[in-house]
């Protein structure tokens, strides 16, 4: 009767699994190395990609930025223009944009500047429930058309949009990797790690069963190939409590002391570069840097410090994803050519007031194509 009761019980869990992950979808299993081979497929793991040893790995960097771009924070942004890495190729930066109140003209300024750019989602709503329980269609919603919407308004390639990062770090299960493969994305960058920072987690692709832990759940729980996992390795603030973005940390350096924050800055910096030199993440919010003149010197003595180190470069998400995919040593990395694509001009048009059929509030717009009919929402990306 004992053994009949766990059978029983054992059942049960194999069938609410089973209903989370998705009739279309098998579990995942445990990662198969010798099966599981670059490029196409890599396991969840702390170690370098290529079996590089760490002296020999190239230490990237990733700044991004989150939410919409306007007049103000493109400011910021514009201070980023013109530096280089050591091995003369500018930097690398990535925009998670959101839709509402983004000048698309401002986005095309970015892109032609060589930087990233990415999915932030169409809506941004809260409450973050939205997005914990977004399904396969909401997600198609709020990204596979936002990709859409982000060209065409943009006028930049649909090919060159490559990642996303879900509103909140709320992560959706398994239905934003199932969106991403339907919706051509190489990667997310959502899902923050604490366990694995020291040494660091490196991306990683989800044909098998992830060892990451689950900070903001649900987590992905089925086989998904395809999809990149780009972790965000957390920082840790002065109490040793872990942060996903710098803005999220709390016990932090006074404001005003700019020393404090540069020696704040580089010990977590520190912790990638002496360890197994995962990718370092500066996420951060525009308005935390611009807004306390101490932290942005802080931040831009830390900029000047990496690009006059010779194993040190500021990259975009894709080149980490990419170069997870085919690692090579230093030497061999500082002789790639440097990124570049075409120009994608913008004969812009200021647009509004337009309606939002679904407030009735009136929006303006800056776009690089003809103006909409009404404001783009979900469900009506493109306004028509």
């Amino acid at each position: 009767m004992k053994w009949a009761l766990v059978a029983f019980t054992l059942l049960l869990v194999a069938s609410a699994i089973a209903e989370e992950v998705g009739n279309d979808l098998e579990i995942a299993k445990e990662c198969n190395e010798a099966t599981c081979i670059l490029p196409n497929c890599r396991c969840s793991s702390t170690d370098i990609p290529g079996g590089l040893d760490p002296r020999d790995t190239p230490q990237l960097v990733l700044l991004t930025f989150d939410d919409g771009v306007n007049v103000v924070n493109v400011q910021k942004y514009r201070t980023l223009y013109g530096r280089k890495n050591k091995n003369g190729c500018p930097i690398g930066v990535t925009y998670f944009v959101n839709h509402e109140y983004t000048n698309y003209r401002l986005v095309n300024e970015l892109y032609n500047m060589g930087f990233e750019i990415a999915l932030h989602s169409i809506s941004h709503q809260t409450p973050q429930t939205y997005w914990a329980e977004a399904t396969y269609e909401t997600m198609m919603r709020e990204f596979a058309d936002q990709k859409r919407q982000m060209a065409h308004f943009a006028n930049i390639p649909i090919n060159d949009i490559h990642g996303m990062r879900i509103p909140f770090l709320q992560m959706s299960g398994n239905s934003s990797f199932q969106m991403m493969n339907s919706a051509g994305l190489t990667y997310d960058s959502s899902w923050p790690t604490s366990r694995f920072t020291n040494p660091g987690l490196w991306p990683y692709t989800l044909d098998y069963a992830s060892t990451q832990d689950c900070m903001i759940p649900p987590c992905p729980t089925a086989s998904i190939p395809g999809p990149w996992v780009l972790p965000l390795i957390t920082w840790f603030d002065l109490n040793g409590f872990p942060c996903s973005f710098v803005d999220a940390c709390i016990f932090r350096p006074d404001i005003n002391d700019e020393e404090a924050w540069f020696r704040f800055i580089m010990g977590n910096f520190e912790r990638h570069y002496k360890g197994n030199r995962a990718p370092f993440g500066f996420y951060v919010h525009e308005w935390f840097i611009t807004s306390t003149p101490a932290i942005r010197r802080a931040f831009t003595r830390f900029l000047d410090l990496l690009n006059n180190l010779h194993d040190v470069f500021m990259v975009n998400a894709s080149e980490a994803i990419e170069f997870a995919r085919n690692p090579v040593k230093i030497d061999e990395y500082k002789k790639k050519a440097c990124r570049s694509r075409p120009f994608a001009p913008c004969p812009f048009k200021s647009c509004g007031p337009l309606t939002a059929e679904h407030t009735l509030m009136t929006y303006w717009m800056e776009v690089c194509t003809a103006c909409p009919n009404v404001y783009p929402w979900l469900g009506n990306p493109l306004g028509n």
